[in-house]
């Protein structure tokens, strides 16, 4: 752990009023989820497949049964627990220091460690809805249903998470880029920050308090203010 860039990251954190943290999957793996894009060999013996076409609007609508044994065995982590990260920056917004958390994961555990102002760009495993009268339904209604689940109206129950092929919700876009503009810094975590529109989203950045925390280099490094290539979890439970 780089000691100079970990003070200096808890001395813009101090002096920050309006921090707003953007995340990605890296955030989620340190809670044993792991990264739904990756394409491992468990994939290749289980899905004629990958996982991208799977998750497509397209192969939803073609393909339902698939769609949910897939979506089902390896998007659903009931029992997943929030972790360091998710932790630090909830404490984070308790002392009113954090503004948002903006995040590309689906799993809801940043609400499960007490944040409050989430902005989850690709919605929510946690909520499902009727496609015919809208009706809500919680993840139950996924896990336990046998095939492609049903509302009781006979329409089908569909997650609400942007699938490939889908444009995300405008709202919490415009949200999400309103919070970047007002930040006075923004901490980038957990992402490689290769997925678009959201990797775009640095763009509406404009202080000089830019920070990526990443265990790998990203094309955005040359942008950072500050980089530490680190875990996300383990960086922010030392400051905290």
């Amino acid at each position: 752990m780089d000691k100079q860039a970990m003070d200096t990251l808890k001395q813009w954190i101090e002096e920050s009023k309006h921090i707003v943290f953007f995340g990605g999957a890296g955030v989620s793996t340190e809670s044993n989820i792991p990264d739904f894009r990756s394409t491992d060999g468990l994939y290749h013996q289980e899905y004629e497949q990958d996982p991208e076409t799977i998750l497509s609007h397209s192969f939803y609508m073609k393909h339902p049964e698939e769609f949910y044994r897939f979506y089902r065995n390896k998007m659903l982590f009931p029992d997943a627990k929030p972790n360091a990260a998710h932790l630090a920056l909830a404490k984070l917004e308790a002392q009113g220091k954090l503004d948002a958390i903006i995040t590309q994961n689906i799993d809801g555990l940043h609400q499960k460690a007490g944040s409050k102002r989430v902005y989850e760009l690709h919605g929510s495993v946690l909520h499902n809805y009727c496609t015919e009268c809208g009706k809500y339904y919680g993840m139950e209604s996924i896990l336990e249903a046998d095939g492609v689940p049903y509302c009781g109206c006979g329409g089908v129950i569909k997650p609400d998470v942007v699938l490939y092929e889908e444009n995300l919700n405008s709202e919490v876009l415009r949200d999400a880029v309103r919070a970047i503009e007002n930040a006075d810094m923004l901490i980038v975590g957990g992402t490689s920050l290769v997925v678009y529109p959201a990797a775009g989203l640095l763009d509406f950045y404009l202080g000089d308090r830019l920070v990526l925390i990443n265990r790998d280099k990203t094309e955005k490094d040359s942008r950072a203010n500050l980089v530490i290539h680190d875990s996300i979890g383990k960086t922010l439970e030392y400051l905290l």
